[in-house]
């Protein structure tokens, strides 16, 4: 147990989920235009991993990941709308059997409801679909930030559709300030989960957020000039929500603090896939150019480094998705089972065996997209921690970049003849984790 912990007391864990924020979107690292003081407060105080990625960048696959730290292609989501088998192993569970409460708010999005047939926010999600937690009160899918329906159960009671009565993340976070300020020293120690739909699309926002004028914002240099205008619309929605999330996350620890916890209870921040936001000129994710593919990754609360040797600042590591379950128990102080796959990263914040778990650390990660069943779109990509990145499609080279030279993906070297050998070596890296992980994705023949 760390010092400045009791002995006898584990440390509390709150994930606090975003979707569609891409991991450029904060000052801490780097965007011009966004005011995220309370997130920059966590990276400078905290452990910011600003190369963090998104192992596959869409909604479902990636949650099932978060979950399980099983890669998309060994768990039961594989597709868009998915459903997670409840079958299979997860955090949740590993947090049940070592006494941790264990709650649930927000968006799911893991029932395998199909929007098509029907408005998700609106369905039941039954109870053995719930991920086994102590209290789950969330949706599996809305995209309505100001109409927003929860239903599940709190304990033993079952909770029927209710609507929020505003906003879906000062709701969400004012359920979670609740459940803090009720607790008592007695209450055995919780991992909690904050989900919330912001700062995806539409663009709604609370109107004290709503000052980023479009024709004022700073576009990244890879948006074409035909894509200018709708993209600074778009992004002047995108950064009022994401500076009414960053609010709310000042809110959290504010809360955490007022009910003396912060210093037993670590805010992982983090989110399922970014936003390309007119860059490449294209809008949305599921492709791995940086935008879609990198993600905001933040370790916050616990006692500052000054008192306990705790790490702060930027971690250059490439977390993953499959890496999430496994950091946050190691966080806990818990053992991570053989079945997740993912790396535990949690000594670049304990300070825990740091220079023995830094040699271990992977050096690159490993992203997919596995495709829908009516088209053959689908790519495995792999990204280095000496800044490159190369991706194909089934039988056909796309990308290969040098992000150290190129950080906006503006000059394509996977058909340049001079950086053959190159794409050799890092598409003999990405035949490595496709052996390693099981997958069965037909890379280009040299």
């Amino acid at each position: 147990m760390e010092q400045g912990q009791s002995a006898m007391k584990k440390p509390n864990v709150i994930w606090f989920i975003v979707d569609q924020m891409r991991g450029q979107a904060t000052g801490c690292n780097g965007d011009p235009n966004v005011f995220t003081p309370n997130l920059d407060n966590m990276a400078i105080g905290g452990t910011n991993f600003p190369d963090a990625v998104s192992g596959y960048p869409l909604c479902c696959p990636f949650r099932g990941s978060m979950l399980t730290g099983k890669y998309a292609h060994n768990h039961s989501v594989k597709l868009h709308e998915d459903r997670l088998d409840p079958s299979l192993d997860t955090v949740t569970d590993v947090f049940r059997q070592n006494d941790y409460e264990t709650v649930y708010l927000g968006k799911w999005h893991l029932a395998g409801f199909k929007e098509s047939e029907g408005r998700s926010a609106l369905r039941t999600v039954p109870p053995e679909g719930r991920g086994r937690f102590d209290t789950w009160l969330g949706y599996d899918n809305n995209n309505s930030q100001w109409d927003c329906y929860l239903h599940g159960h709190d304990g033993d009671e079952e909770v029927p559709h209710y609507r929020l009565p505003g906003y879906e993340t000062d709701c969400l976070t004012d359920m979670a300030l609740g459940r803090i300020a009720a607790r008592s020293e007695s209450d055995r120690p919780f991992f909690m989960v904050v989900s919330v739909q912001p700062p995806h699309t539409p663009g709604l926002a609370p109107a004290e957020h709503r000052h980023y004028q479009a024709q004022q914002l700073t576009l990244r240099p890879n948006v074409p000039g035909t894509c200018g205008a709708q993209a600074r619309i778009a992004l002047s929605s995108y950064y009022a929500q994401i500076e009414n999330i960053d609010a709310n996350v000042g809110r959290l620890v504010d809360g955490l603090r007022n009910a003396d916890l912060l210093d037993d209870t670590h805010i992982m921040f983090f989110c399922d896939h970014g936003d390309q936001m007119g860059s490449q000129g294209r809008f949305g994710k599921c492709v791995p150019y940086e935008e879609s593919v990198r993600v905001p990754f933040l370790i916050g609360g616990g006692l500052p480094m000054r008192y306990d040797g705790r790490k702060s600042g930027n971690a250059p590591c490439l977390v993953n998705h499959v890496d999430i379950a496994p950091t946050t128990l190691g966080l806990c102080g818990l053992d991570v089972p053989d079945w997740m796959e993912g790396f535990d990263y949690s000594h670049r914040r304990t300070g825990r065996n740091f220079q023995e778990r830094m040699k271990q650390e992977p050096q690159s990660a490993y992203l997919q997209l596995i495709g829908d069943r009516e088209s053959s779109y689908a790519w495995r990509c792999v990204v280095t921690r000496d800044g490159w990145k190369y991706a194909c499609v089934k039988d056909g080279e796309w990308m290969l970049y040098n992000l150290n030279s190129d950080p906006y993906e503006q000059n394509n070297l996977a058909f340049h003849t001079g950086y053959r050998q190159k794409r050799e070596e890092l598409k003999a890296l990405l035949q490595q984790w496709i052996a390693k992980t099981g997958d069965d994705f037909p890379v280009p023949m040299p």
